[in-house]
């Protein structure tokens, strides 16, 4: 079986998409996923699933919709593809302030990016990387204050859902605890 991080975008923010993560695991059980955890009340969790990522993403969004009234962008992701996101990371100066580096992990390449319009929003300390899943973003000042944060979906064209590095590496903790478990 196959140790999947998922990964909802828009869940429990600002009083919208409502989602007690209580309901989240039982859904995923439903589903057939067992060993199931969640992280903080946003969206994540890591289990293991015998379903193909396609089949499974369509499964638990339908899910959600048929029993919460809308549907979150679901994106999937191998615990080793965690594993590689977070070893690739190229801000390792945000190590001193997880906060500071999010990764935007994409539902698809986004090859129509405008990287000067992306360059344009960056503020004097930010950076930012693209890569075919991960738009890894360093915003020294935090992302409330980032024009680059907030704008970035809209210019990257593609449905993305962000988080800190402090939330990567406890989801990429947990996916290792559980691959140490017999399935």
């Amino acid at each position: 079986m196959t140790i999947w991080v998922l990964l909802l975008r828009g869940v429990n923010v600002g009083g919208t998409g409502r989602l007690p993560m209580a309901a989240l695991r039982a859904l995923l059980g439903r589903l057939g996923c067992t060993q199931v955890e969640t992280y903080i009340q946003s969206g994540n969790a890591v289990f293991r699933s015998d379903r193909a990522a396609g089949d499974l993403a369509a499964a638990v969004g339908a899910a959600i919709a048929a029993e919460f009234g809308f549907r979150p962008a679901v994106i999937l992701r191998e615990a080793g593809q965690i594993a590689a996101t977070l070893a690739a990371n190229p801000f390792p100066q945000g190590a001193e302030n997880p906060k500071s580096v999010h990764f935007f992990f994409l539902a698809e390449p986004a090859r129509g990016a405008d990287i000067g319009a992306l360059d344009a929003l960056a503020a004097r300390g930010e950076a930012f990387h693209l890569t075919d899943a991960v738009f890894y973003l360093f915003a020294p000042e935090g992302v409330g204050h980032s024009a680059l944060a907030d704008r970035a979906p809209r210019v990257l064209g593609v449905p993305v859902t962000a988080r800190n590095l402090r939330t990567v590496a406890a989801l990429d903790d947990m996916a290792r605890r559980l691959a140490a478990t017999e399935a």
